[in-house]
């Protein structure tokens, strides 16, 4: 039995069934689908939202539901929201977990009551989703590490800032970060990589100001999503350090592309969160209408720099589309 309070049912069906959904949905000639970011005020979240209702207006048939936590670290909002939704008895939900363990139970329970889940972005435990579309996150941590080590010529002073225990997409990124730097620049000392940011750009400004008041020989830093590389940057900023301390981050913004053009920012790795909402929904369809489809989709990864910042594909990932919001 969920534990979801009659009156929040209720609230919910109304606004859901105001967004046009209707029974339609069960002859199969129309499908409503939840989409359950880990959060909403991230330009990477608004690019997997731009993504996902391009794929329903191609498709045809398809209504999106967007709805997600206020806080990037409210695992009890987004399983709450998860519960909702099935409770509402959409035909799908694409999420991205913000937790790998947490999100378990109401992703089985929707599996139990005949709603799939595909994943996106971040991954899960066990094997009660239907699909997992994201970047290889290992990947690009690699992709980090050997431009640091290789511009570095295999030495210097690093700091690696980390930014959730409980985060399995940067956790990978992390790993896949170390493992190069140990195992390909060992000249390069790690000065530090036990910190965590958290979700917020406020919390990874105060971590690295105060790795920045610890370190101050730190030759170069690393962060892996993009909360903790703007709240880094204003703390190199604010410090004059910007610039002189080399800086690769993830992710990309406005304010980062900036620093990348001023060299405030050496290199971005970026990811591709418009395609994670696109194929997320597209997978889910093609399940929906047993069609073939992918149980992983690899969305891609690469790294923008200074030099190549201007190449058109680089600038597509840089600056994604998202006039579909307005």
């Amino acid at each position: 039995m969920r534990k979801i309070s009659l009156i929040i049912c209720c609230a919910f069906f109304v606004s859901f069934l105001s967004c046009g959904c209707d029974s339609s949905k069960k002859s199969g000639e129309k499908f409503t689908i939840a989409v359950i970011p880990m959060g909403t005020t991230h330009e990477f979240w608004k690019s997997i939202h731009a993504g996902a209702l391009t794929a329903a207006q191609e498709l045809g048939g398809v209504d999106i539901i967007w709805k997600g936590p206020l806080k990037e670290d409210d695992r009890e909002e987004q399983i709450q929201i998860v519960e909702t939704f099935i409770a509402a008895d959409v035909d799908a939900i694409v999420l991205s977990p913000m937790d790998d363990r947490a999100l378990i139970r109401p992703v089985r329970e929707a599996k139990d009551f005949g709603i799939p889940t595909v994943l996106v972005n971040s991954g899960l435990q066990g094997d009660y989703h239907v699909s997992y579309v994201a970047t290889e996150n290992y990947n690009g941590g690699v992709l980090g590490a050997e431009y640091i080590g290789k511009t570095l010529n295999g030495k210097g002073k690093l700091i690696l800032v980390r930014v959730s225990e409980a985060d399995a997409t940067t956790i990978q990124r992390e790993a896949g970060f170390l493992d190069t730097i140990k195992s390909k620049f060992p000249g390069i000392e790690i000065l530090s990589d036990n910190q965590y940011a958290g979700v917020t750009t406020e919390t990874a400004y105060r971590t690295c100001e105060n790795l920045l008041n610890r370190y101050s020989k730190v030759e170069v830093i690393f962060t892996p999503n993009e909360s903790s590389t703007f709240g880094c940057l204003r703390a190199l900023q604010d410090r004059g350090l910007a610039g002189k301390i080399m800086f690769v981050g993830f992710d990309s913004t406005e304010k980062l592309i900036e620093a990348m053009k001023t060299r405030e920012i050496q290199g971005l790795v970026i990811q591709n969160p418009f395609n994670m909402g696109y194929y997320g929904v597209k997978t889910t369809v093609a399940y929906l209408r047993n069609e073939p489809y992918e149980k992983r989709v690899d969305t891609g990864v690469l790294l923008a720099t200074p030099e190549n910042m201007n190449n058109p594909e680089i600038i597509k990932l840089l600056s994604p589309d998202l006039s579909i919001l307005e």
